[in-house]
């Protein structure tokens, strides 16, 4: 090994280490960073809830599933843990050790934003058994306590009940329209924008 190389696995291996590491878990649930190894499961996961999830996200076709891809899309997304600008989780139920769907907590913000936008999704065969708001319920107390942000940010469609249901029992509240906010399913959608403060929630006694 040349010296360069050895001096970037010196730097390399903390950070390596770290992503290996981390993990948001409760005695059900385990939220961790995405793995090379998850491929197939994921894989198969999203193929069997395609029709299930089309109308709420971007339009995306078998191509997008690829392994090479999926290996890539890794890469992206542990430069964006290292940076501290997104942390995109896969949900598992621990009892199984299954992948259920997964959650990010994208855009990070920090100066005098102090805020991020928190995206989701759940497989088909794990829907409405309540593992989002499992997930919800580890995941707004660390950026609270552990990223120290001061505003967490969610979207969704006006005709996504669940979703909305979802975000107002976990204490959001709805704060106002957006309109053509987002491409999702191949046209511009209006979206409702939910929002948490740290001193709200902290004043229900979490």
């Amino acid at each position: 090994m040349s010296g360069d190389s050895q001096l970037f696995a010196l730097f390399a291996a903390p950070r390596t280490l770290r992503r290996r590491r981390f993990a948001i878990q409760s005695e059900t649930h385990l939220l961790r960073l995405p793995r090379a190894s998850d491929y197939h499961d994921w894989r198969q996961l999203r193929m069997r809830s395609r029709s299930f999830l089309q109308p709420w996200e971007p339009l995306w076709n078998v191509d997008d599933l690829t392994e090479r891809l999926f290996r890539r899309r890794i890469a992206r997304l542990n430069s964006e843990f290292d940076e501290g600008s997104s942390i995109q989780l896969f949900i598992f139920l621990k009892e199984t050790n299954t992948l259920a769907g997964g959650i990010t907590i994208g855009l990070i913000r920090r100066g005098v934003a102090q805020m991020c936008m928190l995206g989701y999704w759940m497989g088909e065969p794990h829907a409405g058994k309540g593992h989002m708001f499992a997930a919800l319920q580890l995941v707004i107390p660390y950026i609270f306590q552990e990223l120290r942000l001061h505003r967490i940010e969610a979207a969704c469609i006006p005709s996504n009940n669940r979703s909305a249901s979802l975000l107002q029992k976990a204490g959001f509240t709805k704060e106002g329209h957006l309109q053509k906010y987002l491409r999702i399913n191949g046209q511009w959608q209006d979206h409702h924008l939910y929002a948490l403060l740290k001193d709200d929630h902290e004043a229900k006694g979490n």
